[in-house]
C-alpha cells in the first residue's frame, strides 16, 4: 500500500486566513492611556507649579501686612514670614540672619518699645530683595 502525496483532496477546504483586529485594538488602547497618563501627570505638574508660586505670593503679603504698632507680635510675624524666602539667595539669607538678630530684643521681654527705625529700614530692605 503506498500512497502518493499528490492526490488531491477534494473533501477539505484550504485553510482560510482569519482577520485578527484584536493586536490593533490593544494598540490603540495603549496609545489611549499612554495619553491619558501623560496629560494627568502635566495637569499634575502645572498644578503643582501653581500652587508654588501662590504660597510664595501668600507669605509675602502675610510679611507686608504686618501690623508694626505691636512690635513682639510683629517681630515674631517677621522671622516666621521671613524664613520662607531666606533660603533663596545668599543675599537674603544674610538679611534674613540680620533681620533676626535686630528683632531679637523685641521677642523675649515682656513689655517693649516701638520698633526702632533702624530695624525698620532692614525689614523694608527685605521686603525689596524678596522675589515673588
Amino acid at each position: 500500500m503506498s500512497t502518493s502525496m499528490d492526490i488531491p483532496i477534494h473533501d477539505i477546504m484550504p485553510l482560510a486566513e482569519v482577520p485578527e483586529p484584536s493586536i490593533y485594538w490593544f494598540s490603540a488602547l495603549m496609545v489611549m492611556i499612554s495619553i491619558v497618563f501623560a496629560s494627568g501627570i502635566i495637569r499634575f505638574l502645572i498644578w503643582k507649579r501653581s500652587q508654588k508660586k501662590s504660597h510664595r505670593k501668600l507669605h509675602y503679603e502675610a510679611l507686608q501686612t504686618i501690623d508694626l504698632k505691636k512690635p513682639k507680635q510683629s517681630a515674631y510675624t517677621i522671622t516666621k514670614e521671613g524664613y520662607f524666602f531666606s533660603q533663596d539667595t545668599e543675599e537674603t539669607a544674610k538679611a534674613y540672619q540680620n533681620l533676626v538678630t535686630r528683632l531679637e530684643p523685641y521677642k523675649y521681654a515682656p513689655k517693649v518699645a516701638e520698633i526702632d527705625e533702624e530695624t525698620l529700614k532692614y525689614y523694608y530692605d527685605y521686603l525689596e530683595m524678596v522675589n515673588v
